[in-house]
């Protein structure tokens, strides 16, 4: 992945977890709406970059590995939004 991709993914994270800690969303369904208009923010910026460039920030080699980061932010949302207990077995599995 580029700079500009990796500083694009933390932008869809960053937005997607502001807007979590601000709406508190609720359930599974709620968080993945969140997650998609944090990914939606990081999309206009690319579009924009592109059109000021000329160029496409992601190409096809690693559009891929951008889906996977997204689908990584879908499934943060859900962790964050679940019970206590299912966030610290999910942050014991990590270590």
């Amino acid at each position: 992945m580029s700079n500009t991709e990796i500083v694009l993914t933390m932008l869809a994270e960053t937005t997607t977890t502001e807007i979590s800690r601000a709406e508190q969303p609720e359930g599974f369904e709620e968080s993945r709406k969140v997650a998609k208009r944090g990914g939606a923010v990081a999309g206009n910026a690319r579009k924009m970059i592109e059109d000021e460039t000329g160029r496409p920030v992601v190409t096809s080699m690693n559009a891929f590995d951008f889906a996977q980061v997204i689908a990584g932010v879908l499934e943060v949302a859900a962790i964050e939004d679940s019970d206590p207990q299912e966030r610290s077995k999910q942050g014991s599995e990590s270590e």
